[in-house]
């Protein structure tokens, strides 16, 4: 029997005739902090045996593992991937041939810009069975922690969810028209390194320049920060204040309405800016 090196892991190039094959379940961890989990997804991480996790899953939501389990890091962050994405899913595919079951774990809801969906077509391709448990998905997480309401019915009646990278590095390809409708927010997801090709087009589309809009750098985690203004001034924000992934760009009316949900926050920012200025 041949086997292949992942990691250090040495897996079966061909199962065994008569393998059954294993169960992979597809966990959201969520933001970030560990409480908010969902009761389901601790009970897949302490029943765990053998898990392959991503770079945005904190410490803490690991904390939940048996110290008995196999951990794999098949983490991806911008321009380092310790596995390209088509080497995690043969990775979980020869394992589950294997007979071994496994738990995939991502950061936010592997469903919502995780491509989790890609993972979960491979497995039913191969005839693997799987499961999905979802996870609250960042932009919520910061939501309720940052004090921005998603949706209110006096400023956004629809929400967009959006990425603001490109999958082969051709340029932003994207409908800046939908994005710079009024009366909705926008969360844009890895766009970080494009704020102002991002900020740009919505400008240049018909967004009004004090469209209210904030960057939410490690959304739920103690190291969280909230940085508002408006989408003209996001890009020159972003740098005075060296904001790095991971971060979510929040654009819309309902961001306005932190300095009365979070006053103590949005006061405190208030005076740092003029100490800095």
């Amino acid at each position: 029997m041949n086997l292949v090196h992942f990691g250090h892991l040495l897996v079966p190039e061909r199962s065994p005739q008569g393998t059954v094959p294993g169960t992979v379940t597809l966990v959201g961890a969520g933001p970030g902090d560990p409480e908010l989990l969902t009761v389901k997804a601790v009970k897949a991480l302490q029943a765990a045996t053998l898990v392959l996790y991503d770079h945005l899953v904190s410490p803490a939501v690991l904390d939940h593992l048996s110290p008995d389990a196999e951990r794999i890091y098949v983490g991806k962050e911008s321009s380092r991937h310790t596995l390209p994405q088509a080497s995690i899913i043969d990775l979980m595919v020869q394992l589950a041939r294997g007979g071994r079951s496994l738990l995939r774990l991502k950061g936010g809801d592997g469903y919502i810009f995780g491509r989790g969906g890609e993972e979960a077509q491979a497995l039913a391709a191969e005839g693997i069975p799987f499961t999905v448990v979802p996870g609250l998905t960042a932009a919520q997480g910061a939501a309720a922690s940052v004090g921005i309401p998603l949706t209110h019915r006096d400023h956004a009646c629809a929400l967009v969810l959006a990425t603001g990278h490109t999958r082969d590095d051709n340029g932003l390809d994207m409908d800046w028209a939908m994005l710079a409708r009024p009366r909705q927010t926008v969360v844009l997801y890895m766009g970080v390194n494009n704020l102002p090709e991002i900020c740009r087009q919505l400008l240049a589309h018909g967004l009004p320049p004090g469209t209210p809009a904030a960057l939410v750098e490690k959304a739920t985690m103690p190291e969280e920060r909230c940085i508002t203004g408006t989408v003209a001034e996001l890009p020159a924000l972003a740098l005075r204040h060296q904001v790095r992934p991971p971060a979510l760009i929040m654009i819309g009316g309902v961001v306005a309405l932190r300095a009365q949900l979070m006053p103590r926050a949005a006061m405190q920012v208030a005076m740092r800016e003029r100490e800095t200025a």
